[in-house]
């Protein structure tokens, strides 16, 4: 009887490391974009790893329960509910393309764009309302796409404070 367990452990084992083999890079990638740590130098996403570490343990530990599941979508899962439970800690990326949104952006970013997963599945997974994923993910894509700004005030912060443009001729308002 012993022997059959001690099978079935290594079969499980050796499954595991092959699902790793072929999906940890994607994984890693993924963690290290919700982190927004950068994805160079190799290392310096300590705390992606750990993230994906921690996601892979509860993935290894719930591999019997998957009954022909698919492990990809489990440790997606992991990764996603472990990155939104402690996204505290990573509210100040050190880098990395994402930097510029914040945890939540991140998360509902890579969940939709990069793992394109549906809007549906997104929202069931984080537990909130579709068209709260939807403008989550569309916000997150407009900052993406405005230009960075300067530390300091531009040209156009100084052009609102100056208050509103006014047509040669026109009469302030009493």
């Amino acid at each position: 009887m012993a022997e059959r367990a001690t099978h079935r452990d290594r079969l499980r084992a050796l499954e595991f490391e092959a699902f790793v083999a072929g999906a940890g890079g994607r994984l890693l990638h993924t963690a290290t974009l919700l982190t927004g740590e950068p994805s160079h130098p190799p290392g310096a996403y300590e705390r992606a790893e750990r993230l994906l570490h921690a996601a892979l343990a509860r993935t290894y530990a719930g591999w019997d329960g998957l009954r022909g599941g698919d492990p990809y979508d489990l440790a997606r899962r992991e990764l996603a509910l472990r990155f939104a439970r402690e996204a505290r800690r990573h509210q100040r990326p050190r880098g990395g393309p994402l930097e510029r949104l914040t945890p939540i952006e991140r998360l509902v970013l890579v969940l939709r764009l990069y793992e394109e997963v549906d809007e549906e599945q997104t929202a069931a997974l984080l537990g909130l309302p579709g068209d709260r994923v939807r403008a989550v993910c569309a916000r997150a894509v407009a900052a993406l796409r405005a230009p960075r700004r300067a530390a300091g005030p531009g040209p156009a912060a100084a052009h609102r404070a100056a208050g509103p443009r006014r047509s040669p001729g026109s009469r302030a308002a009493p």
